[in-house]
């Protein structure tokens, strides 16, 4: 599930109805899907399409989008980071910014206009997200560099990042929680030993 921190407050938000509240004034739309038992995470993207068939066609019916894809990006992919560095300063889009998690994690930071502080969302599999078009905000994945995920498009030239100027993304690292974080911080876990006294 995803997991909302406010850097500048100290809070996170790891609740699914907490997020939904806390992102409505903003006009982001979160939900989840369920991943597990409905599609294998490395199956092509027909099949992926044809899983979600129903899901996509409401989202296409109520947002007036007409394509969806679904965008693969591994630690594999040749220029990977020329190609993150793209998305990981700030920027906004020309239309909606629409994703479902199939496979792996990423990070959203929103920059409100309203002056409210700047917020992650990590995203991770099984969460639907919709940055609505002229949110500034920025993308990073996290430590793993691995991300699966449906994308839909009014057009196709909406996806183009239309940058700011501003190097606030400078000034806030792609911060994921859970075993990714922990592996990339080079933390070791080890298993707890009672000790009886």
């Amino acid at each position: 599930m995803a997991h909302i921190r406010i850097p500048s407050a100290d809070r996170v938000i790891d609740d699914a109805d907490s997020i939904r509240r806390f992102l409505l004034p903003y006009g982001i739309h979160y939900d989840r899907w369920a991943v597990e038992g409905r599609i294998d995470r490395d199956a092509t993207q027909e099949e992926i399409l044809a899983a979600y068939a129903p899901e996509v066609e409401a989202l296409k019916q109520r947002g007036g989008y007409i394509t969806a894809d679904v965008v693969n990006v591994t630690p594999d992919v040749p220029n990977l980071q020329e190609m993150l560095n793209k998305f990981n300063q700030e920027h906004r889009h020309a239309e909606d910014e629409v994703r479902f998690i199939v496979k792996g994690r990423g990070i959203f930071y929103i920059h409100p206009e309203n002056g409210d502080a700047v917020f992650s969302i990590e995203v991770e599999e099984g969460d639907l997200i919709n940055v609505p078009a002229g949110t500034k905000h920025w993308f990073d994945l996290c430590a793993d560099r691995t991300i699966r995920a449906i994308r839909l498009f009014k057009e196709k030239a909406g996806w183009t990042p239309l940058y700011t100027g501003d190097a606030i993304a400078s000034g806030y690292q792609p911060l994921c929680f859970g075993p990714n974080y922990i592996a990339a911080k080079g933390i070791q876990i080890e298993h707890a030993v009672s000790i009886a006294a």
